[in-house]
């Protein structure tokens, strides 16, 4: 069959991905990973055939003219069940996300329509910011599946604001941000909006079920298999480290989008090194030219690939973003999260926490004494490799992207339908 992966134009979402993509070329599909133009050379370095569908050049720059956005309350997506929950506050945060959706999507949705009825793929596979997605199955007649590379937050507060909407009085109930966004633009094309446009008709979830979210939409696990880029193991990590390692890792994101991250890296780095342990900064070039001078039991280094150091880990401090926080999991690695409350990153450093591997820390309030503070608790307490071992057991138990080839095609057969029409 033939297999359309549809993504925003972002490292962390693809890479989520390239292990079920790899795998459905392995067994015998034709498959392309279809972005924006200026993320086509990304995808091309997977291994995978690239194809470029529209073009989204400012979206970077955007982005880091606003940077404040990320500790706006109406981006945090982590309250799902608030105790007061009301009408209004829901909306002000499904308006905002349709727009950031809109502002990824709408660049690409024309051309991938066209390259999907020129290829006439069997199954589309979307990332769950990528709505163009079920729009360029419905016009090939595609069974299309939603792949999760964050906590299912995105369906979860949906819900709550279709159930507020609801109860609302007729007066005060606008349009359905999303779904009133999604129902134009799938008119359009000779379609009919459904709620499988926004969960698609299989979801696949990479989290244990003690970390994910249970929406009750149709679900289906999925291992998360790490894949941080083309890569080189350097040759120091072959030597076991002599005392406890702790990693200091925080992503491309926000230094790639945002104009830089929301911690001091220097303060941190400074702090780190009081503690009787190595400190490993994993971070781009970019990063690493903004340290000063550092402690002799500091090493930076450049682009090394998170699954190749994390083995020798006792610790890894992070961002919130999912690749850390996913591939610190299925390597049993305890976490500290000091993140921005954007989207579902305080839902998952605070599932961490519940389960005692890990910490959080919010990063607008967060000191670099804080942050040793909370590292050193989790370098002395047992406890909680103890609990990340566990929900490493957890997490491998899942079936591999090789496994789930099987159920995505019994999906296309059992749900290919005719071509929309115009």
């Amino acid at each position: 069959m033939r297999v359309l992966f549809a993504t925003i134009p972002e490292k962390s979402h693809l890479f989520c991905l390239t292990p079920l993509a790899w795998a459905a070329r392995a067994a015998g599909h034709e498959v392309r990973v279809a972005s924006t133009a200026e993320f086509v050379d990304v995808i091309a370095r997977t291994g995978m055939t690239a194809v470029a569908v529209g073009s989204n050049d400012g979206i970077s720059a955007a982005m880091s003219a606003n940077r404040e956005t990320q500790q706006w309350d109406s981006v945090n997506w982590s309250e799902l069940d608030p105790p007061n929950p009301t009408y209004q506050e829901e909306f002000d945060r499904a308006q905002l996300g349709a727009y950031g959706c809109a502002m990824y999507n709408e660049p690409m949705i024309d051309d991938l329509v066209a390259f999907a009825r020129d290829w006439r793929p069997d199954l589309v596979v979307w990332d769950p910011l990528t709505y163009a997605g079920p729009i360029a199955a419905g016009v090939a007649g595609a069974a299309h599946v939603r792949s999760l590379c964050f906590a299912d937050v995105w369906v979860k507060k949906r819900q709550l604001f279709l159930k507020l909407a609801a109860e609302a009085p007729a007066d005060e109930r606008a349009r359905d941000p999303l779904g009133g966004w999604l129902t134009e633009r799938t008119e359009q094309f000779g379609g009919t909006y459904s709620p499988e446009s926004t969960t698609g008709q299989l979801t696949l979830d990479p989290l244990p079920d003690s970390l994910a979210i249970d929406t009750g939409v149709a679900r289906a696990p999925v291992r998360f298999v790490p894949y941080n880029g083309p890569a080189v193991v350097p040759a120091w990590l072959r030597t076991p480290p002599e005392r406890p390692r702790i990693c200091l890792s925080l992503g491309a994101s926000n230094t790639e989008r945002y104009g830089g991250d929301y911690v001091s890296k220097s303060d941190i780095l400074e702090s780190l090194a009081e503690l009787d342990a190595e400190v490993v900064a994993a971070l781009l070039p970019s990063q690493v030219r903004e340290l000063g001078a550092l402690p002799a039991n500091v090493r930076v280094v450049e682009s090394v690939p998170l699954h190749a150091l994390l083995p020798s880990c006792s610790v890894l401090i992070h961002h919130g973003g999912f690749g850390s926080y996913a591939n610190a999991l299925v390597h049993g690695v305890p976490q500290l999260t000091v993140t921005t409350p954007v989207a579902d990153q305080i839902y998952r450093g605070a599932g961490l926490e519940r389960q005692g591997a890990g910490l959080l820390l919010e990063s607008a309030s967060a000191t670099a004494g804080q942050v040793r503070e909370r590292t050193a608790r989790i370098l002395s307490d047992a406890a909680f490799q103890e609990n990340s071992d566990r929900l490493r057991e957890e997490a491998l138990a899942r079936p591999a992207p090789a496994d789930v080839i099987p159920v995505l095609e019994k999906l296309v057969a059992e749900r290919r339908t005719d071509p929309w029409t115009v």
